[in-house]
């Protein structure tokens, strides 16, 4: 079936995008966009089902640089999850809950207007199967982009789900191994995160030395894959820059040396940051009796988020590429709220509400390899879209509220699965953020110096 989306308001996901009104968008039956103009000029080929905007907001799907798809941010005790997981992945009735399970998070980030994803780390490759199931058309699902389990080491982050590497070779064989198994691209577990931090003040501590980190790059980038690694500390990020990661997760602030490997890492190219606030946020605002925390938990994650911050503001100061990703699955990030990640990216940065958009459509394809294919309304691409009655240029909550998804030019009829409890919690931060002393005196300091560097920088690209 082809479509026109008629006297539609158009924003096309690229960096200077303005309003267009009246515009019509066609699509032809394969689901590309065959051609973008002034409703009054654009001709239709005929046969074409008619979809009359009325002047609704038409944008490209929202891309999601990170996410688990094992969970739906229900935050959970985990004494013994690695077990658990073993036993799951461990026989095919446990892997078909799994997938069932991987399905369902897809199904929710489809439906919140997420039409691109990344995966970052799930058990038993499940994420790769799950792919196929939806390239071969067995349900509808956004565009998924796999890493399979993820490298760790037995110390390290993700034990629960990511393949273990004593050794540089070992590493390399496990990246054969994903690679066998389908993976797109390579995840690293290089430092600890918040839950498995032992020391007060001390999350992200480095677990993958340097050379197993090197071996793994090297190895994936033969093979033609790009590399993630989940980083959470400054010490991971120079050792992540140096073994040639493409794109940091997280992050943590950077010394002088290290955007200058940002520019030029270990490998001799350019690496991205993910700005990912969404996971954070809740350790370090809310109770541990909410997130099924500690105290030293929650401490540690007030340093994490910070640390995101920081970094993003330091890497868009300095001309480094960032993208957005939820890290969907952690406590208290459902497969429904990267609209929320946008709105955190800004309030946290000053960048336009422009550039906010740009970043999570067409910034976030190009870092992920599939600027061809999608991210911005143009022709020749896949017909990712969604409709807003809204403008998210004047709000960016607009995003919260997507009338309708359409992926690869075919309607979507799933609804967002709420979690009203989270919902209500998530709320209460975004509503107290400006008076979070992290946010409210960089504001400040910021209106102090005349000029917001991150502002300046979102509207001139």
């Amino acid at each position: 079936m082809s479509y026109a989306f008629i006297h539609a308001t158009v924003l096309d996901g690229t960096e200077k995008m303005k309003p267009a009104p009246d515009t019509t968008v066609l699509v032809d039956d394969e689901g590309k966009i065959v051609e973008v103009g002034p409703t009054a000029k654009v001709k239709m080929r005929g046969g074409e089902q008619i979809i009359d905007l009325q002047g609704k907001y038409l944008m490209p799907g929202l891309i999601n640089m990170h996410v688990h798809l094992v969970g739906d941010g229900t935050p959970r005790s985990s004494s013994n999850a690695e077990g658990e997981v073993q036993k799951v992945t461990g026989n095919p009735v446990g892997m078909a809950i799994l997938r069932h399970m991987l399905k369902a998070s897809l199904k929710n980030q489809l439906a919140s207007g997420v039409t691109t994803v990344r995966s970052v780390g799930d058990p038993g490759y499940a994420d790769i199967q799950v792919r196929n199931q939806i390239k071969s058309g067995k349900f509808q699902g956004p565009r998924l982009i796999a890493s399979g389990c993820g490298i760790t080491v037995p110390e390290g982050h993700a034990r629960l789900f990511a393949k273990k590497a004593t050794t540089p070779e070992e590493g390399r064989a496990l990246v054969h191994e994903h690679f066998s198994n389908g993976a797109d691209q390579i995840k690293l577990f290089i430092t600890g995160g918040v839950f498995d931090a032992e020391v007060e003040g001390e999350p992200g501590v480095l677990r993958m030395p340097l050379n197993i980190a090197q071996a793994v790059c090297d190895e994936a980038h033969k093979l033609g894959l790009r590399t993630s690694a989940h980083i959470e500390s400054t010490e991971g990020v120079e050792v992540g820059l140096k073994a040639g990661v493409d794109t940091i997760e997280h992050g943590a602030p950077l010394t002088d040396e290290l955007l200058k490997l940002f520019k030029k890492n270990g490998l001799g190219n350019a690496s991205s940051l993910t700005c990912t606030l969404s996971p954070a946020l809740p350790f370090a605002v809310l109770s541990p009796e909410k997130t099924h925390s500690t105290h030293v938990q929650k401490v540690n994650g007030r340093v994490v988020y910070e640390g995101v911050a920081t970094a993003t503001r330091q890497a868009l100061a300095n001309g480094i590429p960032v993208g957005l990703g939820t890290d969907s699955a952690c406590p208290f990030v459902t497969h429904y709220d990267m609209w929320r990640e946008v709105v955190y990216f800004q309030r946290h940065t000053g960048v336009t509400p422009e550039f906010a958009l740009h970043t999570a459509t067409l910034k976030n394809a190009q870092l992920l390899g599939v600027a061809n294919e999608t991210g911005s309304i143009e022709t020749g691409k896949s017909a990712d879209l969604i409709v807003l009655d809204a403008n998210p240029l004047e709000d960016l909550c607009a995003l919260r509220n997507v009338e309708q998804v359409y992926m690869a030019g075919k309607p979507v009829k799933y609804k967002v699965k709420h979690l009203p409890k989270i919902d209500a919690e998530l709320d209460g931060i975004m509503n107290g953020l400006d008076n979070d002393p992290f946010v409210s005196e960089w504001n400040i300091a910021e209106e102090k110096k005349s000029l917001n560097p991150f502002a300046k920088r979102g509207a001139k690209e």
